[in-house]
């Protein structure tokens, strides 16, 4: 039985999202929820419907050296909204130091959109890299 995931990047005005593909391998930019503009936990909670999913992938901010600041209290807070908002699905946290990074240089060097051209799809791209890196590592 193969397993799909959505994967947050949450941050304060966006949330990317990515998804697996059916067989939980390969990872795929969604969407990015704006929160100004969007409720964003009953958007998730259709995606999870949508997209018929049971476990959410968290990308958790940490410094270089592995500590956490205040953005990973914030992200924390928001999946314990999740978890009392979405019932029946997995929440799983992971580590997505320099997600953000990676998928703006590769927009960098695969694009020529401008700055507000690149926030619409950047935090999507982030959450698919951090996704990516769990379905990695759990092969």
């Amino acid at each position: 039985m193969f397993k799909k995931y959505l994967c947050l990047d949450v941050g304060d005005v966006r949330i990317g999202v990515a998804r697996s593909d059916g067989m939980g391998m390969f990872a795929h930019p969604l969407e990015v929820i704006d929160r100004k503009k969007t409720k964003a936990i009953k958007r998730i909670k259709e995606l999870c419907a949508q997209e018929n999913t049971k476990s959410i992938v968290v990308g958790i901010p940490k410094s270089l050296d592995g500590t956490e600041k205040v953005q990973a209290e914030k992200v924390r807070d928001f999946i314990a909204k999740l978890e009392k908002n979405i019932s029946g699905v997995e929440i799983i946290e992971v580590d997505e130091r320099l997600s953000t990074v990676s998928a703006d240089r590769m927009l960098q060097e695969t694009t020529n959109k401008d700055a507000k051209g690149k926030r619409k799809v950047v935090d999507k791209i982030a959450a698919a890299i951090i996704l990516q890196t769990y379905l990695d590592m759990k092969r």
